[in-house]
């Protein structure tokens, strides 16, 4: 979680982020050191994984996407994803290789690696970020 506390601070309003990562390397548990880097309480925080999105609300809305479940096309355009990226906020989305042709190109990408039990990397990448 420290690292998501540390990346809240480099985040700013209408910033979007791609959580990549596999089962279990720690996405959800980026996205809470994140929401805590901006004040919300992130015992609140659970991964979106039925409901898709999740909305949690502090020093500006934070958007949590989950789109593990999604497989068509169609289920994702009936989202209207483009109100939640770059609209308000930030948007932290997991699983985005789902639905690469539906998100902007401007954004944040985190990759997360699993080196270990409790050992994870963290790779940072941004595109048309300042």
């Amino acid at each position: 979680m420290l690292y998501g506390r540390k990346l809240a601070a480099q985040l700013q309003e209408k910033d979007v982020v791609f959580i990549f990562g596999d089962l279990g390397a720690g996405k959800t548990c980026l996205v809470k050191g994140i929401v805590e880097g901006f004040g919300i309480n992130n015992e609140y925080v659970r991964s979106p994984t039925f409901s898709i999105i999740n909305k949690y609300a502090g020093m500006m809305p934070v958007y949590h996407l989950d789109f593990y479940r999604l497989d068509k096309a169609k289920d994702i355009e009936e989202l209207g994803i483009e109100e939640f990226c770059g609209e308000e906020g930030i948007t932290l989305i997991e699983w985005p290789e789902k639905v690469l042709e539906f998100l902007p190109q401007k954004r944040w990408e985190i990759k997360i690696d699993i080196l270990g039990e409790n050992k994870r990397s963290f790779n940072t990448a941004h595109y048309g970020i300042r």
